[in-house]
Parts: C-alpha cells; sequence; structure tokens
C-alpha cells in the first residue's frame, strides 16, 4: 500500500501530521507493506526566491492578527507540538521565504534514498533551530546532516534541477484540490486532510488496507 504526502517545509502542522502519522504506522501490523512518498507543496510560491520576511509579520498580515495574537498562535503551536514529542521554536526572528530550492533538494534526495531523512532534517532545522532553509549554503549544509554528498547537492541548488517534478507534484495537488498541507492519499484513494489525531490516521490505515485486501 502506498502513501502520498503533500507538504510544505516551512509549515508547522506538517511536520506534526508526519509524526502522527509514523506514530500510526508504528503499530499497523502491515507496515512493511507501506511505502510513503513526499510531495512538494508551497504555501506561498510567488515569493522570490532567495528573500527572506519575518514570519511574523506575514502570519499577521495574511490573517489579520495583532503581533500578540500571532504570539499567543505560536505559543499553542509549541505546546500542541510537545505533545507529540517535537520541539518548536517560534521565534520573533523566524524567517519565511519561498521554498523552491527546498523541495528540489528533497527530490534530489529521493533520487539517493534519503527522502525521509532530508524532510525531517528540514523541518528540525526550521522548527526547532532557527536555521534557514531558503539559502543554498544552509541547505547544502543540512543536505550534509542527512547523508548527502556535499559537492553534488550544492550543484543541485545551483540550478533548476528537479524543477519540473516540483511543479508536478504542486499541478497534481491542483488537481486533487488540494488547498491546504499536509494532505494525504492512501492507496490512491483515501484521502486525509490535515494533521489529524493518531487515531484518525489508525482508522484510515486500516479501512484502506482492508478494502485493499478485499478487492484483491
Amino acid at each position: 500500500m502506498h502513501i502520498d504526502i503533500w507538504s510544505d517545509v516551512v509549515c508547522p502542522w506538517c511536520y506534526l501530521g508526519k509524526r502522527r502519522l509514523e506514530r500510526a504506522l508504528e503499530a499497523f501490523e502491515h507496515r512493511s507493506e507501506v511505502t510513503i512518498a513526499h510531495r512538494s507543496f508551497q504555501l506561498d510560491p510567488s515569493r522570490p526566491r532567495h528573500e527572506t520576511t519575518s514570519r511574523r509579520r506575514m502570519l499577521m498580515a495574511k490573517y489579520r492578527l495583532s503581533e500578540d495574537q500571532v504570539k499567543a498562535m505560536d505559543q499553542r503551536m509549541e505546546q500542541t507540538a510537545a505533545a507529540d514529542g517535537l520541539s518548536y521554536h517560534l521565534t520573533d526572528a523566524a524567517q519565511t521565504g519561498n521554498t523552491l530550492d527546498a523541495h528540489r533538494l528533497l527530490h534530489f534526495a529521493k533520487a539517493q534514498g534519503r527522502e525521509d531523512a532530508m524532510l525531517d532534517r528540514l523541518y528540525r532545522a526550521y522548527f526547532s533551530e532557527q536555521q534557514s532553509v531558503f539559502d543554498t549554503a544552509s541547505l547544502a549544509t543540512l543536505a550534509v546532516d542527512a547523508g548527502l554528498d556535499a559537492d553534488e547537492a550544492r550543484q543541485v541548488l545551483e540550478s533548476d534541477v528537479y524543477a519540473q517534478e516540483v511543479a508536478a507534484d504542486l499541478h497534481e495537488a491542483r488537481m486533487l484540490g488540494v488547498s491546504g498541507v499536509p494532505f494525504f492519499v492512501i492507496d490512491g484513494r483515501y484521502a486525509v486532510s490535515g494533521a489529524q489525531a493518531i487515531e484518525v490516521f489508525t482508522q484510515a490505515l486500516a479501512h484502506a488496507w482492508a478494502n485493499r485486501t478485499t478487492a484483491s
């Protein structure tokens, strides 16, 4: 059984959703027969590449919130993540920007069999360590942390390699009507939207598997 996951590396709910699905899979008796592919989604592809802006200022403008409201929202997010074993530090200094290069790097990592490790490293860098996931130097360092070759990663980042693969993922998301992430498609037929509770993923996995085996 196969699972496609659309996500963006600057989406706090995406990291949480990934962790909750993993927890559900740990208890799934057919885990060894499940494959996962991480698909690209950009929350704001219109932002210029290699330029960053205040994450909090972006949220204030996007949702028409005050600074205090955004801070309170971030505190709730940190608490929610902590309950699932994730350490978020959503500080005033956090930046946001265009994630195209991070997604291209993920496609490169996929070709090297390091996709999951690369995605985890990007999430941890951004949400826990306040590291940039937007500039070439930082992304190349994170690629090495995930087990990729530094020179090869930099060559990818300094080119437009894998841009078409990212565009294809975005196109498929639009065709599916995906407007927010994380978005999970199990066995090509069953969709789960958002960072649902572990129990929801558990039920979805069981339902998809039961219908798959019945059909076969």
